[in-house]
């Protein structure tokens, strides 16, 4: 479990570039680079992981913070260095990714699981060879009608800008219990609204 381990890595999917830094797509990048702001730690450029990086300790625990320089759909190829660098496994990583299927301001926690249809996780799924990671969900709500790729690379609504700092700051508390705290504590947790609903899975 993460929150026995000396490191961890998280992973923030996103697109690099200033035009989709606030797209929903960016949702991942979003909390991983509060995370780093609240904890006063900068981004560095490591052209070797093909990504940018942020190191340091919450309780005792190295942590590295990671955002992909290649596009979505190239997520993996980061990940894979990062971990292989410092001798991780996949148990040792957690990736924040939006997500389609949870309404917006909804978070779930999963150990495992399909990609869902979502290219980031594909990559990364594709690039370790495993469905066993833990992977923080953001919803950012159903397209309704509109084509998937013209949603994700759109821009939050009114409404939504309205509470996408408190919903951000939630995903940063999440990552900060799942270092510390057991999985299944947390997950039952921030799970909670989905536990009294059909998808009640945790894991």
């Amino acid at each position: 479990m993460i929150n026995r381990a000396e490191h961890v890595v998280i992973v923030g999917l996103g697109n690099p570039g200033r035009e989709y830094a606030t797209t929903r797509h960016n949702l991942g990048f979003l909390v991983v680079q509060a995370f780093a702001a609240e904890q006063k730690v900068s981004f560095t450029k490591q052209p070797t992981f093909e990504a940018q990086v942020a190191s340091l300790k919450v309780a005792h625990k190295k942590v590295h913070l990671v955002l992909p320089e290649t596009y979505m759909n190239e997520s993996g190829r980061a990940c894979e260095r990062v971990l292989n660098y410092y001798k991780l496994t996949s148990q040792e990583l957690v990736v924040v990714a939006d997500d389609l299927a949870l309404p917006f301001g909804q978070l779930r926690i999963r150990l495992m699981g399909s990609a869902g249809g979502h290219n980031g996780l594909k990559s990364i799924q594709a690039a370790l060879g495993t469905t066993h990671y833990l992977r923080l969900k953001m919803g950012i709500g159903a397209s309704d009608g509109c084509p998937y790729v013209d949603y994700v690379l759109g821009h939050f609504t009114g409404e939504e800008k309205k509470q996408l700092g408190e919903f951000v700051t939630q995903g940063v508390e999440c990552l900060k219990r799942l270092i510390t705290e057991d999985f299944y504590k947390v997950a039952n947790s921030v799970n909670r609204r989905l536990i009294a609903s059909k998808e009640n899975d945790i894991v």
